[in-house]
């Protein structure tokens, strides 16, 4: 299981994604497991554990329903148990909310995510699958 997985919000998702796919496999023995340079998302694996996910800055906006805008910080995603539970506290403990929870189908077949910021403004994503 995945307690974490790095992800970068990108302007440049080919020029990215041919850098990371140049760069993870030799260096860090990662393997491709999902995406190609037309993105929006692609991520690499070490064995079965996640090293890092690019997403496209635009393509994430728009699932928030969010113009796209200036980078503020990269993503935090979390795999939890219960996406609405971490949501609920997240909010109750000074998060501003973005998204609430919802399925996912388009990003997996059992996806559920939820958004929001922390106090400095920082995406947060809640997800379970």
């Amino acid at each position: 299981m995945d307690a974490l997985h790095p992800r970068l919000l990108v302007a440049d998702f080919p020029a990215c994604f041919a850098f990371y796919d140049a760069v993870l496999p030799p260096l860090l023995g990662a393997h491709r497991v999902q995406g190609s340079a037309q993105g929006p998302y692609a991520h690499w694996d070490v064995g079965d554990q996640a090293l890092l996910v690019l997403f496209d800055r635009a393509a994430m906006a728009a699932a928030l329903g969010e113009e796209p805008a200036a980078p503020r910080g990269d993503a935090f995603v979390c795999r939890v148990a219960d996406v609405d539970a971490a949501y609920a506290l997240a909010v109750r403990s000074g998060g501003t909310a973005v998204r609430p929870p919802a399925d996912r189908p388009e990003w997996g077949p059992t996806m559920r995510t939820a958004h929001l910021r922390d106090p400095e403004g920082r995406l947060l994503e809640f997800q379970s699958y």
